[in-house]
């Protein structure tokens, strides 16, 4: 009995399975939603009398499971970056003349150009054909995972279609709410007396960071995929080929990808896109444009954060216009004191806008804001809106020039404009201001991400007096949370558990989260590549900064200023002492492990650029200056002094012809590693 269950059992899953790829990804349906869902019925039932048989891949998956009590951080196994921006054609032009000078070769380029989607974007980690694990893009290096509810998305396959899918396959795509799934789920909310979603995108990511994966079931969430992690995965040459490719395996791909040939035929497509933006089911907010051919991209690699092959072309800004009714000042973690417009509130794409940045005092003078101003404020994506200009021919003469503050809103020090910056920052170390902001950082997206603890529950914690410093954060009891408006036993438990949990964090993340000056993202992870502890790096010298390629001066200022506080040196103290536990993100051993490049003179063979990038990725590292550490000075036509620097220190000089040998044995090695 319980075999022919089994086979009953495979046997629905793989007709569910090949109807709900034929409705939900082709849109071509073969039977009436009726005979669905009598399958479905069917597989639901003799799954609950067999529940040994249910399997990962079981279309009865979608359907939600129980709540999860917080969500896991799952580390990518090869980052997840994002994309620089362009916002016209003489900016796209600009960054194929950066391709072409960094690959030392000749225009045109093919490209792939596709609808750039405002959802969230997911990596779902395949192994052996079966879903394994969803997560979010999160700092690009952790996110969280989220796989029970990428799992009730279906245009998600469970199991890759085909009968060898690769034994490992990363799939990167965009989740998104479609406009008329937006639209149904607000009226619903409405009736219910719930608030709504401002718009499509946060309603996705609201609907994705439910611990409830039956609240996302219950969305009419969609789904694009836009490329895989790894190309090595895939039989493919090209970014269009790997889209047609996976589409073999069951994925939704966009039919609005194209190739184009050159700038001029991008900028074509975009026309097109734009003109289609308002008739599409689902919101978009620009372009995106790769290189087609997968070899060029990795040639061209990647810098700190973003790849060199890629660029989102957005869409202008949305505008609108209101009245300037006042200027508040916030003051920033590092002091900076930062005009605030107050506004009339008015919808500017889909958003109430009340507040928007006026970036700094010269910018007020520069385009010569008033009080009572009739403003033009506009917003592009998820940047904060601003306000463009004043509507001069409104002004009715009862207008009032903007004064700048002259003492700090928080703490009343005189505000002082260092040389060379175009802000006033306060200098007191014990603001109130900066510390509540450096404090929300901490635990913020761009910190580390610590789920319950938003902006207004961090205010609350420093107003009484629970939270003052970075180590009081895990000193906080369920009983101290509960005791604070707003808080249920459940959400305090849960908050406690996920501070516990953060105290096992990657160096790079935790460097960021410290919020130092000059120190962001980029600077923090290539400090964590640098350096193996935090300890290292709280020991470390100026010099030893300034050695590091991608720490200028102010950086490395900065860095030693901080590390030698002794309040700094008593509040990382007590971390250690509450079991803060900082990894490296595991480096492994590469052909160039261990060697340091420094470069001289012009080459022909590679542009500077791609020489540095070739080293880099092969685990190499690239300084600037000849110095005792550098173990192969490259030297191309014309070189200098560095020349005659190494030849002094007894240093190795190496040809570009030795170089191209060396760089091409170390990427064959790391190649027969890798398989």
């Amino acid at each position: 009995m319980k075999e022919s269950a089994r086979q009953r059992l495979a046997l629905l899953r793989e007709r569910i399975n090949y109807h709900a790829h034929r409705y939900y990804v082709l849109d071509d349906p073969e039977v009436a939603d009726v005979e669905y869902d009598a399958l479905f019925r069917e597989l639901l039932e003799l799954e609950e009398r067999y529940p040994d048989l249910v399997s990962p891949d079981s279309p009865s998956q979608r359907v939600g499971g129980v709540p999860l009590a917080q969500f896991q951080q799952v580390p990518h196994r090869l980052p997840m970056l994002s994309l620089e921006n362009v916002f016209n054609q003489q900016e796209l032009v600009d960054f194929e003349e950066r391709l072409l000078r960094f690959l030392k070769a000749c225009g045109p380029l093919e490209y792939v150009a596709e609808p750039k989607l405002d959802g969230l974007a997911v990596e779902l980690v395949y192994v052996k054909g079966v879903l394994t694990v969803g997560s979010t893009r999160g700092d690009g290096l952790v996110g969280e995972d989220i796989t029970a509810n990428l799992k009730t998305i279906a245009a998600i396959p469970l199991r890759l279609r085909g009968s060898d899918p690769p034994e490992l396959l990363e799939v990167r795509g965009e989740v998104f709410l479609p406009i008329a799934g937006f639209q149904t789920l607000n009226e619903q909310r409405l009736a219910n007396g719930e608030t709504v979603f401002a718009n499509p995108r946060n309603a996705a990511a609201g609907s994705l960071r439910q611990l409830d994966p039956q609240i996302a079931a219950a969305r009419p969430l969609d789904f694009f995929c836009y490329g895989v992690a790894d190309p090595n995965q895939v039989p493919c040459r090209t970014q269009i080929g790997v889209l047609r490719y996976l589409q073999t395996l069951g994925f939704k791909v966009n039919a609005k990808a194209t190739t184009c040939r050159g700038v001029e035929a991008v900028a074509a497509h975009f026309a097109v896109l734009r003109e289609l933006r308002q008739a599409l089911p689902y919101d978009i907010d620009g372009m995106v444009v790769k290189v087609d051919s997968l070899a060029l991209q990795g040639r061209l690699g990647s810098k700190a954060r973003v790849p060199r092959w890629a660029v989102a072309w957005k869409f202008e800004a949305t505008q609108a216009t209101t009245t300037l009714i006042g200027v508040e000042y916030a003051v920033g973690r590092t002091g900076a004191v930062t005009p605030v417009a107050i506004l009339e509130p008015i919808q500017v794409g889909g958003v109430v806008v009340r507040r928007a940045t006026l970036h700094n005092e010269d910018e007020i003078r520069r385009k010569d804001l008033r009080l009572g101003d009739t403003v033009l404020v506009q917003r592009a994506g998820d940047v904060i809106p601003e306000v463009v200009k004043p509507i001069a021919e409104r002004r009715s003469g009862g207008e009032q020039l903007i004064a700048m503050p002259t003492h700090c809103p928080s703490c009343k020090s005189v505000l002082q404009r260092e040389e060379g910056e175009i802000i006033c920052r306060c200098l007191n170390p014990a603001c109130p201001a900066q510390r509540v902001r450096a404090l929300i950082h901490y635990v913020g997206k761009a910190g580390l991400d610590i789920d319950g603890l938003g902006e207004k529950a961090v205010e609350l914690l420093y107003e009484q007096g629970l939270v003052r410093d970075i180590p009081d954060f895990y000193a906080l009891t369920v009983t101290d949370l509960t005791k604070l408006d707003g808080w249920a036993e459940k959400s305090a438990e849960n908050a406690v558990a996920v501070i516990a949990a953060s105290l096992q964090v990657p160096l790079a993340r935790f460097l960021a989260a410290l919020g130092i000056r000059f120190v962001g993202e980029v600077t923090a992870q290539t400090l964590a590549r640098r350096f193996d502890s935090l300890e290292q790096i709280r020991a470390a010298t100026l010099e030893d900064f300034l050695d590091v390629e991608g720490v200028g001066e102010q950086s490395a200022k900065s860095l030693v200023e901080y590390f030698r506080n002794p309040h700094v040196a008593i509040m990382l103290d007590a971390l250690v002492t509450r079991g803060l536990n900082m990894h490296v993100q595991d480096k492994g051993v590469s052909p160039l492990t261990g060697k340091v490049f420094v470069f001289t003179g012009t080459l022909k063979s590679f542009s500077r650029d791609e020489a540095k990038s070739r080293v880099k990725a092969l685990g190499g590292q690239v300084v600037s200056a000849v110095g005792k550490k550098v173990t192969h000075v490259v030297c191309g036509e014309g070189s200098g002094s560095k020349q005659k620097k190494a030849l002094a220190l007894g240093l190795p000089l190496v040809s570009e012809s030795d170089f191209v040998r060396l760089i091409h044995d170390a990427a064959t090695l790391s190649q027969r590693d890798e398989s």
